[in-house]
């Protein structure tokens, strides 16, 4: 364990809403110019390619892409290019390879494979000279900075960021006027630590934990299950509300915790009815959203996102959940910044 446990990932946490900041100041023009491009191709379909936390953010383009963009959205299996072989016509088809390295071999060959096919290609990374960046027509900087914290938090932000800035401007709507408040709201969240502290004693000795949502807030459970499982292993299982009902409903007891990642919005109540399951079910449920869905929980974390578009809310949804991962595997006498068996750069091939 390092001297300071946790210290790198907190450092990097508390960086987000300088990161934010950053891609609104200094990175949306040249989003605005990428997504113009490529717009202009007309792309009729979209494949989105990631691992990992990067497959998160790509999950919540896919839910951008089709609400706002009407582009219906597929996330790819690698392994059908990479170890059998196939070469689908990709011809109109925009395949976008979300990676904070833009170093693993497998997104790398698949993304190299598709442009071959003839698909007009984007990559998302963290790094601009990163092979990933190199072999694709189109490539957007997350700006994110250095990350040394084995845990993805920075990265995951910024990308969701740069992902929104990138599907406006596909409608020509590329100021990204209404993501202006995400730097300070994540601000005040960050700086309620404390609060999140209190919580992670909670499970400091949970053996297992369910995180559902649905809508624009289930890659925020997906993320949040993840970051709790790389860092405290605790194992966390996400589901999206609909398909919590059909079948792992069974296994919530009164006993292993929940996490509802409530939006504000659509996603909030079209979750409303596994909220009222869950509560019927005597489930220890923590929930992650609006004041009123806060307050009829046992435990829960009230966001600020009066006002604020449904669409953007995953960027401040995550912010509890890592400082919640962050705070458990502390409290677990655990170090956040050295998780075991696990490395910057995945070589999955």
């Amino acid at each position: 364990m390092s001297e300071q446990p946790g210290r790198i990932m907190a450092g990097e946490m508390a960086e987000q809403p300088a990161v934010l900041r950053r891609i609104l100041d200094r990175g949306a023009p040249a989003i605005r110019e990428v997504a113009r491009a490529v717009a202009a191709r007309g792309p009729r379909f979209v494949l989105l390619t990631a691992r990992g936390t990067s497959d998160n953010a790509a999950l919540y383009a896919k839910y951008l892409l089709e609400i706002r963009r009407g582009l219906p959205c597929g996330l790819t299996s690698m392994s059908t290019t990479t170890a059998y072989g196939a070469r689908p016509d990709l011809t109109d088809v925009l395949v976008i390879a979300v990676s904070q390295s833009g170093g693993s071999p497998d997104l790398v060959a698949s993304t190299e494979a598709a442009r071959g096919a003839g698909a007009v290609t984007l990559a998302v990374t963290n790094n601009a000279d990163s092979p990933l960046a190199e072999v694709s027509e189109y490539h957007i900087d997350i700006l994110a900075g250095p990350e040394k914290a084995l845990p993805a938090t920075k990265t995951y932000t910024a990308s969701l960021l740069a992902l929104y800035l990138f599907v406006e401007g596909l409608g020509g709507d590329g100021e990204g006027t209404a993501a202006r408040v995400l730097p300070e709201l994540a601000d005040r969240i960050l700086q309620r630590r404390a609060e999140v502290r209190a919580l992670a004693a909670r499970y400091r000795f949970a053996e297992r934990m369910v995180i559902t949502s649905r809508g624009y807030g289930y890659p925020t459970a997906k993320e949040a299950a993840l970051k709790l499982m790389e860092t405290s292993y605790i194992p966390a299982l996400a589901y999206s509300g609909a398909d919590l009902l059909h079948g792992p409903l069974a296994m919530v007891d009164n006993i292993s915790p929940v996490i509802a990642v409530v939006p504000d919005g659509k996603g909030g109540e079209a979750l409303q009815p596994v909220l009222d399951r869950l509560r019927g079910r005597g489930a220890d449920l923590m929930v992650v959203g609006p004041r009123a869905q806060v307050a009829a929980a046992s435990a829960g974390f009230v966001l600020p996102t009066d006002g604020l578009g449904e669409e953007l809310q995953p960027v401040l949804e995550i912010l509890p959940l890592q400082l919640l991962a962050y705070e458990v595997t502390i409290a677990r006498g655990q170090d956040p910044d050295a998780p075991r068996a696990l490395a910057k750069v995945t070589e999955t091939r």
